[in-house]
C-alpha cells in the first residue's frame, strides 16, 4: 500500500507544477526579460560616498547604458561586438577586481595618452589642462575642469590633505586600459590606487541621475536631481 502511495506523489507533484508553471508562466518571462535587461542592456547604479562630488552625490541613482561600449553576453564580461571606445571625460561604472567592488569614476586618459599630475594639475600629451575657480565652499575650491573633449566640474581640498597624491606620473596609459579619477580629487580611490582600468571591467556609461535619495534628511528624495544630466 505504503510503494503505491509513493508511486502516485511525484505524479501528483508534476501535476501542481504544470499547473503552477500555466498560472505564472508570464509571470517567469517578465521576470526573465527584466533580468536579462540589467544585465546586458542597462540598469541602475547606487552612489555612496563622495568620491564623485561635485557631480554625483551619495543617495544618487544614476542610469547605466550598457550597450555604450560593447555588446556583451549576458552575465558576463565577454564582448560579442564593440559599439563605441570609451573617451576622456565619460562617466563610467566599473566592475573593478582590484578592489572588489563597483567604482564609478570619469575617464581622464584614453590608450596611448601620457598622463601627468603635479599638485592636482592635470597635463595630457604635454598639454596642460585650464582651470577655473567657480566657487568656494568651506575647505574645498569648486573648479571648472577643461580636458581636450569634455568640461566639467571638480572639486579639490583647500588645504594639504592627501597632498601626496597630488602628483602622479608621468605614466602612459596601455591598450585597452583606461586612467579614472573621481572628481572629488583629495577624496577619490581611482587609478592612482587601483592602477588602470581595463575595458573589460568597464559595465558601461552614465550621463543621468535617474533620482536621489537625501541620507541627512531621512532619505528624502532631491527634487532637484530627479533626471538631472550629467556634466
Amino acid at each position: 500500500m505504503n510503494d503505491i502511495n509513493n508511486h502516485k506523489l511525484p505524479k501528483r507533484m508534476q501535476g501542481y507544477m504544470r499547473v503552477f508553471w500555466k498560472e505564472n508562466r508570464q509571470f517567469f518571462a517578465l521576470l526573465f526579460c527584466i533580468v536579462f535587461f540589467k544585465s546586458a542592456i542597462a540598469d541602475l547604479s547606487s552612489i555612496s560616498g563622495a568620491s564623485m562630488l561635485p557631480t554625483l552625490l551619495d543617495g544618487d541613482k544614476v542610469w547605466v547604458n550598457k550597450l555604450a561600449y560593447d555588446v556583451k553576453i549576458p552575465f558576463t564580461e565577454i564582448s560579442l561586438a564593440e559599439v563605441s571606445d570609451p573617451i576622456r571625460g565619460d562617466i563610467i561604472i566599473i566592475d573593478s577586481k582590484v578592489a572588489d567592488k563597483r567604482l564609478v569614476k570619469r575617464i581622464v586618459g584614453i590608450p596611448g595618452d601620457t598622463v601627468y599630475m603635479q599638485n592636482n594639475a592635470l597635463v595630457i600629451n604635454g598639454v596642460a589642462a585650464d582651470y577655473d575657480v567657480l566657487s568656494r565652499e568651506g575647505n574645498s575650491v569648486i573648479i571648472e575642469e577643461h580636458l581636450p573633449d569634455k568640461v566639467h566640474r571638480a572639486r579639490l581640498a583647500n588645504g594639504f590633505a592627501n597632498r601626496g597624491r597630488r602628483s602622479y606620473g608621468p605614466t602612459v596609459v596601455p591598450s585597452d586600459q583606461y586612467f579614472v579619477l573621481g572628481d572629488n580629487r583629495d577624496n577619490s580611490a581611482d587609478s592612482r590606487t587601483y592602477s588602470f582600468v581595463p575595458r573589460q571591467e568597464i559595465i558601461g556609461r552614465s550621463s543621468s541621475v535617474v533620482f536621489s535619495l537625501d541620507s541627512d534628511k531621512s532619505y528624502l528624495p532631491r527634487g532637484e536631481r530627479f533626471l538631472a544630466e550629467l556634466d
